[in-house]
Parts: structure tokens; sequence; C-alpha cells
């Protein structure tokens, strides 16, 4: 009976982290395809989809937030794949507007141009597009659009579980030690609960490490092998995410020291009988708690500096938010996993312990939740966010979690009013239990009677290999005999389960808080949404009837002109199209033919033609003009001049 309670609940702790993992994976794959944007791109000249008459000098690029751009940040390839920037980024930037641009060597040709660009937020993450341009009229073949996702592949992959691992390892640090020094003091001394701390400082450390070592490829080539570039990493070092993973492990240093003080002398005082050293510990835990509470606010500090706290609005309230609202997670679930290693690995635990920690974790739970709301109003922005963004998505899930969390939590506190404290002689007693149960030769365990004592005595000096083993039975059962007494009792049995729930909750808790720090705001996805400016990488924002402006060239004689297209609603269904064809002059240019196209290329409709009727020299209409869905759609307008002489330009809309 001894041996079985133990490894059922070693089973059950099993499953239920098993379990917890799967769940994890689900989510963390989930979180993995969610786009990472933080920056939109707002505007570029010339326009996606533009067809410009002469070659421009430079690519002007236009962002919603401050970005990190190197000379390489933005290439532009020729119909054949050739570069034809000058791979020199000059920042045109003049603190309401954030411009780069780049100059274009001379004498292009026409044809289609792709611009492709890379760039890093101001919170830290890796931001790509691309876009595609024509001069004279576009071309049969154009480079191809790039496929990967900036902080994809590999490399982003590694990238997450790195940040996930910090995350994990920063909880099971602060809030294991936390625990031992406001809850358990004589947890200290319980090796379980050191390896724990020791473990979450050597998972932040490791974390932290190889998130320096991707840094590189994670923002610029996506290479794993460039983790190791020494060029790269001293251009990681200059950034505002090195300066912050260098100053961590900085701090980490102090934290290790915090920690060998904390289960060396601190414990040794703790444990021991004299009451001046038992007094000394005392004085010892101010001094480690103040210490320790800097060192932790410290590190939570390199998360708010570099990541969604430090951008967008009031980041000089909203840093010092972040920071409380992770110690506040650390305290909660951190100590979560001490009590739950205390309950299933520790000889025993403390009720009054158990109930200090129900204390600390409710003043968590109310810090967690001012924070959160305003994290939650600084970072969506408006009611339509939460289920129309990737970030509101994810944070109603993390909502939900936390509900749960909390429900779970109240059950584990009515388990903790029932919970009964050990027998006040149970210890003192225990050598003496032992002789009697020897003695008697009833125990269950090893065979140990009154005669092998005897024996065991008398060989100790004869026999030393004899005597470590009669002292290692005797150690096993004391050991069984207070698993039995710790099972006994009902209310810390339910606490067990109760606790192991709560735990595998907030296993996918953390996951998901780690997927919302990697996920783009839902300010700045509706911004980016409703407004990706003409010539952005999204089509362009449509406010009521759609006016286009497109410039053409026949080739041929009077073949220069402007098409003036508008569509009203511009929604989904039926819509009224208006084309005019203008000279040079700015007056009506009768044109033989005009023909329009659209096509939605995300969902594969189209091209869908479309002939207006003439109503006047270079004036066209067509009505209704049915358009099935919304979305970002390509119009193509070609015009034919003479029986010989025709173009087709392009550009993209967004409709509805």
């Amino acid at each position: 009976m001894t041996a079985i309670a133990p490894r059922s609940g070693t089973a059950s702790l099993t499953r239920l982290l098993l379990v917890a993992t799967v769940l994890f994976g689900t989510v963390f794959t989930a979180l993995s395809g969610t786009a990472s944007a933080h920056a939109a791109l707002t505007g570029s000249t010339p326009a996606d989809g533009a067809v410009v008459a002469t070659a421009p000098k430079d690519i002007t690029l236009t962002f919603s937030e401050q970005v990190a751009m190197g000379d390489n940040s933005i290439r532009v390839l020729d119909p054949d794949s050739k570069r034809v920037d000058a791979a020199k980024i000059r920042d045109l930037s003049d603190g309401a507007t954030v411009r780069y641009a780049v100059d274009l060597r001379s004498g292009l040709s026409d044809g289609t141009y792709t611009v492709a660009w890379r760039a890093v937020s101001a919170d830290s993450h890796p931001v790509s597009g691309a876009f595609t341009f024509s001069i004279g009229a576009p071309s049969k073949t154009a480079a191809p659009m790039p496929t990967e996702q900036a902080g994809g592949g590999l490399v982003g992959a590694l990238y997450d579980i790195a940040r996930y691992v910090s995350y994990a390892g920063f909880v099971l640090l602060v809030g294991g030690a936390a625990f031992v020094l406001g809850c358990w003091r004589r947890g200290a001394s319980v090796r379980p609960l050191q390896r724990l701390v020791v473990q979450g400082w050597l998972a932040l450390t490791g974390g932290t490490l190889v998130l320096l070592l991707l840094r590189n490829p994670y923002t610029n080539s996506g290479k794993l092998g460039d983790a190791f570039d020494l060029a790269g990493l001293q251009e990681v070092l200059t950034t505002k995410t090195g300066a912050a993973l260098v100053s961590r492990l900085l701090l980490l240093g102090a934290a290790a020291l915090f920690v060998a003080v904390l289960f060396g002398a601190y414990a040794k005082r703790e444990e021991s009988q004299d009451e001046s050293e038992r007094k000394e510990a005392g004085d010892l835990t101010l001094g480690l708690a103040l210490g320790g509470t800097v060192v932790a606010a410290g590190i939570a500090g390199t998360w708010a500096l570099a990541e969604h706290a430090s951008t967008g609005l009031q980041p000089a309230l909203a840093m010092p938010v972040d920071v409380l609202h992770l110690l506040a997670v650390a305290a909660w679930l951190g100590g979560l996993t001490a009590l739950l290693v205390s309950l299933y690995r520790a000889p025993s635990i403390e009720g009054a312990a158990v109930r200090r920690f129900s204390r600390v974790a409710f003043i968590s739970v109310v810090v967690l939740a001012v924070t959160g709301l305003y994290q939650s109003w600084r970072q969506v922005g408006s009611w339509s966010a939460l289920w129309n963004t990737s970030y509101g998505q994810l944070l109603l899930v993390k909502v939900a979690l936390v509900a749960l969390l909390v429900g779970i939590a109240w059950f584990s506190r009515r388990w903790t009013g029932r919970l009964g404290e050990p027998p006040a002689k149970a210890e003192d007693g225990a050598a003496e239990d032992d002789g009697r149960e020897a003695g008697a030769g009833k125990e269950t365990g090893p065979e140990i009677t009154t005669t092998a004592t005897t024996t065991a005595t008398a060989t100790v000096v004869t026999d030393s290999d004899r005597a470590t083993q009669l002292a290692r039975q005797e150690a096993a059962l004391a050991s069984a005999r207070q698993k039995r007494m710790r099972d006994a009792d009902p209310g810390r049995t339910g606490l067990r389960r109760s606790v192991l729930a709560e735990a595998g909750v907030a296993v996918v808790l953390l996951a998901v808080t780690t997927g919302l720090t990697g996920t783009e705001p839902g300010r700045t996805a509706e911004r980016e949404a409703a407004g990706a400016a003409d010539g952005g990488t999204a089509a362009v924002a449509n406010q009521g009837p759609l006016d286009v402006r497109l410039p053409f060239d026949t080739g041929g004689p009077n073949g220069k002109g402007t098409i003036r297209l508008t569509l009203d609603p511009a929604t989904s269904g039926p819509n009224v199209m208006k084309v005019l064809t203008d000279g040079p002059d700015g007056k009506p240019l009768d044109t033989p033919e005009v023909r329009v196209a659209f096509t939605l290329t995300a969902k594969k409709i189209g091209p869908l033609p479309i002939v207006p009727e003439r109503a006047a020299p270079g004036r066209w209409t067509a009505d209704p003009v049915l358009l099935p869905m919304p979305g970002d759609w390509r119009l193509q307008v070609t015009v034919r001049t003479s029986d010989i002489d025709q173009t087709t330009v392009e550009k993209n809309v967004k409709i509805g």
C-alpha cells in the first residue's frame, strides 16, 4: 500500500503533464502561423501595381511606426530578377512620418519591377513584404515574389520555442523563490524545491542565450548557420533587443548569487536548532526579499523595454505596468508549480504555508486583472478588434483560461480549508515506531526482525556494507511511513488533484501569453487594414466609392493619357462603374475600346471581364458590375487607341 500511493500520484502527474504538453503543442502550432507584423507598410512611391511613364529615381516606403532597416533591407529586382537598387538606405523620417528610400540605377528599361523589403519593428519583431510596379507597361515576366515570411521557417520556430522556455524559466525562478520566502521558509532545505528553482534559472539563462544567437538570422537571412556569424552578433548587440538580452544575462548572474544564498546559508540557518541562527535567518529573509524583488523586476524589465510595452500609446506607463504583470504571473503560476512539487515530492508541507500561498495567489490575480485590463485597452483599442484580429482572439482565449484557472483555484481554496496538520508527535516518535514495527516483525516492507536487528548491530563494526544497507532500509521505512501519514489526509489528496489541474491549465495559459507577445496588436492590425494607403502592400483602402487614376501609354500616336475609374459603392454585389479616358491636356480622349477585369487571387476568382458601354467620347459606363465578395481585388484596365496600339494597366483595390 505504501509503495502504490506514490506511483499512483506520479502516474497522475505524468498523464496530466502529457495532456498539457499536447495542448501546448496545439496552441503553439497555431501561434507559429500567426502574423507577427507589428509595423505596417502604409504607402510606397511608386504605388503597388502602378504603371509609371518614366523610371523613378528612387523607391520610398512609408510605415505606421518606427522600424530599423539596414542597407539590404530594400531590394528592387528587374523582370530578370537582377538587382537594380543602389543597396543604400536613406532615412527620410521627419518625426510624424516614418519613411525610407533607396536609389535606383539609371537607364532602367520598361517592364515590371519587384520591390522586396524587410525591417524590424520598434517592438523587436521582424516584418517583411513585397509589391510590384511597372515602367511604361507591365512585362510578360517579373521577378518571383518572396514567399517566406519574416521570422518564419526553422529559425522562427526555434526562436519561438526559446521565447517560451525563457518565460517558463522566469516563472519557475521567480515564483519558486517567492514561494519559499513568502509562504514556506522551511522549503529552502527541500531538495525538490531547490531543483525546481535551479531548473528555472537554467531554462531562463539557456533560452536567453539561444535568443541572442538566433536574433541575427531571425531578423535577417533566416539561415540557421548565421547564428554563429560574429559580425551579425556584433550588430545585434547594438540594437535595443540585443541590449535587453545582454542585460538579462547580467541580471541572471545576480540571480545565481541570490539562489546560492537562499539554498545555502539561509536554508542552514532556517533549519538550525540554535535560536540565534534562526533569528539571523529572519533578518536575512528581509534582505533576500528586497534583493530578489529588485533582480526579478529588472529581469521582467528586459521584456518591457524591448517588446510591446515600449511602443505605441503611453510607453512610460505601459512599461512599469508590464513589469507588474509579469511579476504577478510569476508569483501565481511559479508559486503554483512550487506548491505542486511540494505536495507530490516533499515529505510534508505545513497547512499554514498552503494558506499563505492562497493569499499570495489572490493578490496576484487582482494585480493581473488590473494590469491586464489596461494592457488589453492599450493593445486592442476597440471591441471589434477582439474578434476581428488574431491578437484579440488570442486575448479572449487567455481570458477564458484565466477564468478556468480561477475556478479551479476556488476548489483548491476549499481543500486548503480542510487541510489537516500532521500529529505533533509523529516526527518525534518516528524512531520509536520504527523499533516497535521492526521488533514485532509486522512491517510489510523489507523483513527486519528483532534477531536481524541484533545481528546487524553486532556486525556494524565488522561489516560496514551491511550497516549501510540496514541504514538505507530504515530510511526507506521512515519515508514510507511519512508518505502514508501524508496521504491519509483527504484534504491533502483533494488539494493535490486540484493544484495538478491548475498546473495543467497554467502550461497552456503560458503558451497563449507567449503567443500574444509575438502577435500583431489589435490596434496595429486594424490600422493596417483600414489605413493601408494608396500603394501600400495592402490594397487601396476604400472609404466609400472607389476612385482610381491610372496613367497609360499605348505607344502609338495620341497614345498617352490617364484613366479615371469610379466604382460605386465599391462593395460586394451590384456596383455602378464609370471609366473616363483623358488626354495629356486633361480633355476627353476618344478611344475605340476600353475593357475592365477584376481578379480575386486569394480566392481564385476571375478574371471577371467587364465591357463598358460608350456613353460619350472618352466616357464609358457599366451597370451593374457584380462582384461576389469583398477582398483585395486586382483591377486591370485595357485601353486601345488604334487598331494596333493598346496597353493594360493594373492596380490593387479593396472592395468592401
